[in-house]
């Protein structure tokens, strides 16, 4: 009778996202976060326990199956409080709450599953952690003996508990420093970024830092650029360019990149980049396509443009819905068990492959060395596999088998495609189908510029198709909306979908022009203006004017996981203010970059987005608007698209586009003819593609 009630008091049954449906089934009486769990813990005087996690989260999986599913820790959590379930994906408002106030109260990182203790009165934390195992281990204290314990803490010392929460919101109130008003803005926190960048660099195995090791796509496009602003002094600083392209080989060439399927892992556990944590972002494979196709047409290196030619196949393949807008990720676990789905053993490919195949795929992808992976959690305890790097090179493997290089990579090709096929019956990784227009719209920007850089048309249009899927399901009533999911569009849009989607119009502008983007790009750009923006300090809060009240309302610029909404605001907002001649624009996103002064000077290279919204600043892109007939602006345009020229925008109008009052002074005339811009100052139109590749070398 005790469980059947329980089970009936979980308020997950009906909740939208997939993670939460995860928990449905516990025995825990969990609520999602809103006034009904809120009312309740002030009706009864309880704690709260607040458990934020996501469906791809190994540890959450591991955390969920040991501690929620266990009846007698479900029975403590249900006796002393208000258990509230978030998904951090549909709430990243809760979760950057939580996990700074995680941070401060324990002076650890932070991560996922958060485990945080909230007061009934105003939500206010008191004790927190990350994953706590259900019974004490390794020095660790067991979560079924913590629970009592803390919710006697929590009745005893409720004097205490009050001054630490005032303690912490007076830390809350003073995270923002006093912005840079007056004083110059300069190049020096670029320079100093470079610097630290140089001084964490692997010059091994590439990255930045020792194990674990994340991608960090942001500031690998920042080295990119400083090279290529370098291009034409004596000593052009090759050694950025270095950093960007052994990064980038590694990546790929190790497991953190999926070889048969492709596609990127979330980050690798050690510092050669070989085994992953096996979750599959969204943001992060966007995030990867944008700097690959960069580096692919600034080096000309096959491998970069191969890298992100899979990788946004990965993405159309795998990730898309039928609705044409993406999905979010892909689970690390399946069958109980993280990364079962990629993992081998030589007797499963000697089965499939013919003797060539075999030798050669075993020596690229290294089944001929001791395994790599062994999963404590396998049915098997200890039980070793491998997972696929790559080891050695086809030169190397065709002179040892008495083959070309090339034959070598051909055996290779076949032995993927087989093997992949096999993998495709295997039981797959679990699929979250959430429809986050932030992460979509780092997608649609990613795919745009792809598109661009290797004369892709088909991604072009994959880039359009979402874009135009949110315009009509994300978009109400001048509106926007953070989620969809089974078929419910919800919760108001945080700066990141709105700063993220409007740099995505930019890109698509850039694309392929259609007059009604650029309209809603304005639409996005004054929401960001009249409902995030700090008037008196500058920057943009995390959240609009009209969003719920919560303990403190965060303002961040540094890059996460994700990049800074603040930059990504920073720097759409001064190029389309350059574009159509918006002053307004232009003064936010110059605000923006004050308001960060301080942190940026102090620690640059953690914020690689703003540092580029602050070259930009510093350097108006050079603007070229292309008037014509359409096939003669696709032509010129991709012309320039060949180009690595990181602060240019082409925009290719045709000659009876409507545009507004500052692009419509760049006529069309008689024949094509290029306008080319920077900051103000125009120069005299260019009536021909060759006069146009010389002016903007």
């Amino acid at each position: 009778m005790t469980a059947t009630l329980i089970f009936m008091r979980n308020h997950l049954h009906d909740a939208t996202s997939p993670y939460l449906r995860q928990h449905a089934q516990n025995p825990v009486a969990w609520y999602p976060w809103g006034e009904a769990a809120l009312q309740r813990a002030r009706d009864e005087g309880k704690p709260i326990l607040l458990s934020i996690g996501y469906s791809a989260c190994h540890w959450c999986h591991v955390m969920a199956h040991e501690s929620f599913e266990d009846p007698e820790i479900a029975a403590l959590m249900n006796e002393h409080f208000i258990n509230i379930k978030v998904d951090r994906e549909e709430r990243p408002d809760l979760d950057k709450i939580y996990q700074l106030a995680q941070q401060v109260l324990t002076q650890h990182g932070g991560g996922w599953p958060l485990t945080m203790f909230l007061s009934h009165t105003n939500q206010q934390p008191f004790f927190g952690g990350t994953y706590f195992p259900p019974r004490a281990r390794q020095g660790a204290p067991g979560f079924i003996d913590l629970l009592p314990r803390i919710a006697q803490y929590y009745r005893e010392h409720q004097t205490e508990i009050e001054q630490q929460q005032q303690a912490l919101q007076s830390i809350f109130n003073d995270l923002q420093p006093e912005p840079h008003l007056h004083g110059e803005l300069t190049a020096q926190p670029i320079a100093q970024a470079r610097r630290e960048l140089q001084e964490k660099f692997d010059t091994q195995f590439g990255g930045f830092g020792t194990a674990p090791k994340f991608p960090h796509a942001r500031s690998l496009e920042l080295l990119l650029r400083i090279w290529r602003t370098s291009s034409g002094d004596e000593q052009p600083d090759l050694h950025a360019l270095f950093m960007c392209a052994l990064t980038l080989t590694r990546m790929a060439e190790g497991g953190v990149y999926d070889q048969l399927g492709g596609g990127f892992f979330r980050y690798s556990t050690d510092q050669y980049w070989m085994i992953p944590h096996f979750e599959k972002m969204l943001y992060d494979n966007a995030e990867l396509l944008r700097v690959y196709a960069q580096a692919g047409i600034a080096s000309g290196d096959p491998l970069f443009k191969r890298i992100a030619r899979e990788t946004a196949a990965w993405m159309l393949r795998d990730m898309r819905s039928s609705q044409a807008a993406f999905w979010s990720t892909l689970d690390a676990d399946s069958e109980g068990q993280e990364g079962r789905y990629y993992l081998w053993d030589p007797q499963q490919i000697r089965a499939a492959l013919s003797g060539v195949e075999y030798e050669v795929f075993i020596r690229r992808f290294g089944l001929d060395r001791e395994a790599n992976f062994i999963d404590p959690h396998a049915a098997q305890v200890g039980q070793a596999t491998w997972h696929l790097h790559c080891y050695r090179s086809f030169d190397d493997i065709g002179a040892e088998l008495s083959i070309s290089a090339d034959d070598a990579h051909h055996e290779s090709q076949h032995a993927q495609h087989k093997l992949l096929a096999l993998r495709n019956k295997r039981v797959k990784p679990a699929l979250d189908d959430k429809i986050l227009t932030a992460w979509n719209a780092l997608a649609i920007s990613a795919l745009a510029q792809t598109a661009r850089a290797l004369d892709e048309p088909t991604l072009a249009d994959a880039a359009f198709a979402a874009f135009d899927q949110l315009r009509m399901h994300a978009w109400r009533d001048g509106q926007l909306y953070a989620v969809q999911a089974g078929g419910v569009t919800q919760f108001p849009a945080y700066l990141d979908d709105y700063a993220y989607l409007l740099d995505a119009c930019i890109e698509l502008l850039q694309t392929r022009w259609r007059s009604e983007d650029l309209r809603f790009a304005t639409e996005l750009a004054d929401a960001l203006l009249n409902n995030f923006l700090d008037a008196e300090r500058g920057g943009f809060y995390f959240t609009a004017n009209h969003h719920e009240a919560l303990i403190h309302r965060p303002k961040s610029f540094a890059d996460e996981a994700i990049p800074a909404g603040n930059a990504i605001a920073a720097l759409a907002l001064q190029r389309l203010g350059w574009l159509i001649g918006e002053t307004r624009y232009l003064a936010a996103a110059e605000q923006t970059l004050r308001a960060d002064w301080p942190a940026l000077q102090d620690h640059p290279s953690a914020h690689a987005t703003l540092l580029t919204a602050l070259d930009e600043y510093l350097q108006p892109p050079q603007m070229i608007v292309i008037r014509g007939r359409a096939d003669e602006v696709a032509e010129w345009q991709q012309a320039l698209h060949k180009l690595y020229q990181p602060r240019r925008l082409t925009f290719g109008i045709d000659k009876n586009a409507m545009l507004p009052e500052a692009l419509a002074g760049k006529a069309a005339q008689a024949d094509t003819v290029a306008y080319v811009c920077k900051g103000t100052a125009c120069e005299p139109p260019v009536n021909s593609l060759a006069a146009l590749i010389a002016t903007t070398r």
